[in-house]
């Protein structure tokens, strides 16, 4: 029997939750690159085609809200999908303030090209269903209590 008390030490690196997910999102983006290289998509511009997929001709500032991306991010990424016509940017004639994101037919077409993607990623089988549901469920929560 220890009679020594189990010490938390909360400055130990096991002990964080944001390292433990910044190494989980990190090795799963590096795992979508071999699927998403072949069409000349990094992670965000494909997270950033699975918004669009959802909701087409939206303004910027909507986007990267959706995204959690800053103007900083999101602008030379939104360029480069411009420049490989994958999207349109277009000013309002209301408010030419507003810029609003389009798919271009390449990137509705894109849609089918990445449609087996989600199912290649759940071969890894880092998580059952049931966990991954659980898991999802809370990173929700935890992405809207940043949010509010």
């Amino acid at each position: 029997m220890n009679n020594e008390k189990e010490f938390y030490n909360p400055l130990a690196l096991d002990n964080q939750l944001c390292f433990a997910l910044y190494v989980c999102s990190k090795e799963i983006i590096r795992k979508y690159s071999p699927l998403l290289e072949p069409l000349g998509l990094t992670y965000t511009s494909y997270i950033t085609l699975l918004s669009l997929w959802e909701k087409d001709n939206v303004p910027v500032k909507e986007l990267g809200e959706r995204l959690f991306l800053d103007s900083g991010t999101l602008t030379p990424l939104l360029k480069k999908l411009e420049e490989q016509q994958i999207i349109t940017r277009t000013r309002s004639t209301k408010d030419e303030r507003t810029v609003y994101i389009r798919l271009t037919q390449r990137g509705k077409d894109l849609r089918e090209q990445c449609s087996n993607i989600p199912s290649k990623m759940m071969c890894y089988n880092l998580l059952d269903v049931k966990e991954a549901t659980a898991l999802l469920k809370t990173l929700h929560t935890m992405m809207e209590r940043m949010r509010g």
